[in-house]
């Protein structure tokens, strides 16, 4: 095949994702797919309901077979790349959906939808499902990882985005049946597919939620194109024209395949507990800790300082006066000191808390007003594989708190336990199919190698 004669990054991933077999993968990587799988469902189903959800799932459904991949959350159908990325744009709306500290970005959110809507339309098993999910985490993540978020952001890129057409295209590919040469093309389509524009941080407009769809979308094209036998350039990757050369200024080429094989990259993956941007995640913590072990009120509270990383403050801290001003529940879920307040206000920093009616309380805007970030060399030092963040509190009593989180809840590193991860995903589904359906689902899903027929999975999306 043209362009193919010397071994590329596209070559090494292909050959690797070419041979995943679910039966030869270790019990907590099997474990762990399916743990995965569950978080997804919860929040596509609950993420289906989000206003921004319904103009996405109405175009799909323009594009939709009689027959073809479930609308989550719709009694409908659509083709696969439209269910995809209507799907993806579901998960995506209440920032819970799964992520990875070292690139940044929601591998599940692009990877799952597109291995469910390619695999139902094609009549796949659920085992060859989640080989599909365990091959196109590796490359979305590992893609993500080279591409350098803190570059990659300051460039205007979203990685999710970006790299989410990489991770769809190997997934879809697996389920179409590619060889490693198809892998190749596949990933060589994406490359000229790939986009995601972090320009919703000035408005905070609904286009974030968008990207992991059209990530989707364009995978599951770029995988039908190679079945076609589309020629595309097997250097989309780290050629002279490719991904790290077009999207950061600070890339990691090696990243793409350092250690290809030894490990697997969905073990990297952190649950979401709260519903905004990761970077405020640590931030949460140490409010919620302060506040637990000192009692804390609103009232009590005279400054608060958050220590934010760098990788981060273009996100959820700076500029810090719009970052204190958020105009509605999209700017909050990217604000620091939002998110410090709400946290300290309500007790909690969950879905129901993420709502218009607290982004006007007075209280919680008198809160942000007094909070203040800061980046901190020290906790760059740890960065990207870890996301340490600090909180420190002046009290009207003169008291001076403070802690430092090493890794927010739901790391690898601070995991959260299987009651909580069950307890996500009963609260986001349960609002949508009711209490004793989200039970059978919840064991369903985290069952998933077991389920004898896709379609019969899938019709319980459908609702």
């Amino acid at each position: 095949m043209l362009g193919t004669e010397t071994r590329t990054a596209s070559a090494a991933l292909a050959e690797f994702c070419a041979a995943i077999a679910w039966s030869n993968l270790p019990a907590m990587v099997r474990a762990r797919t399916q743990e995965l799988v569950l978080d997804f469902v919860g929040v596509a189903l609950r993420g289906s309901r989000a206003q921004s959800s319904a103009p996405v799932q109405t175009v799909a459904q323009r594009f939709g077979p009689e027959r073809g991949a479930s609308l989550i959350g719709r009694d409908a159908f659509a083709s696969a790349p439209w269910a995809g990325l209507a799907n993806a744009a579901s998960a995506h709306a209440l920032e819970l959906d799964d992520v990875t500290a070292r690139s940044s970005l929601h591998p599940g959110v692009v990877v799952i939808p597109t291995a469910l809507a390619v695999g139902e339309e094609l009549h796949r098993s659920p085992t060859r499902v989640l080989e599909a999910i365990v091959a196109g985490y590796e490359v979305i993540i590992r893609v993500g990882d080279a591409l350098n978020a803190e570059s990659a952001y300051r460039r205007g890129f979203h990685p999710t985005g970006v790299a989410g057409a990489f991770g769809a295209a190997i997934a879809a590919g697996r389920l179409l049946d590619l060889d490693v040469a198809g892998l190749i093309r596949a990933l060589g389509i994406a490359g000229t597919m790939a986009s995601g524009s972090l320009e919703y941080l000035s408005d905070g407009s609904w286009t974030k939620r968008l990207n992991p769809g059209w990530a989707a979308h364009s995978g599951i094209v770029a995988a039908h194109l190679a079945s076609e036998g589309f020629i595309a350039p097997a250097t989309a990757l780290d050629g002279p024209h490719g991904l790290l050369r077009g999207y950061t200024d600070e890339p990691r080429p090696e990243l793409l395949t350092r250690d290809l094989g030894r490990s697997f990259a969905i073990m990297s993956v952190s649950i979401k507990p709260y519903a905004c941007c990761r970077y405020n995640h640590g931030l949460i913590d140490g409010v919620l800790q302060l506040q637990r072990a000192h009692g804390i009120r609103p009232q009590d509270v005279e400054r608060i300082r958050l220590g934010v990383l760098s990788g981060g403050a273009l996100l959820v801290a700076e500029p810090i006066d719009e970052k204190r001003a958020p105009r509605n529940v999209v700017d909050a879920q990217f604000s620091a000191p939002f998110a410090a307040a709400v946290a300290l206000a309500r007790g909690s920093a969950g879905l129901n808390d993420y709502t218009q009616a607290n982004v006007d309380d007075p209280l919680i805007r008198g809160l942000m007003s007094r909070t203040d970030c800061h980046r901190g060399a020290d906790l760059d030092a740890a960065y990207p594989d870890h996301w340490p963040a600090t909180v420190e509190m002046r009290l009207r009593d003169g008291r001076e708190l403070s802690v430092r989180i090493p890794d927010p809840t739901g790391d690898p590193a601070n995991p959260v336990g299987s009651r909580e991860l069950r307890d996500k995903f009963q609260e986001l589904a349960g609002a949508v199919i009711g209490h004793e359906a989200a039970l059978e689902l919840a064991g369903r899903c985290l069952e998933f190698e077991a389920e004898l027929d896709l379609d019969r999975f899938t019709a319980l999306l459908r609702c």
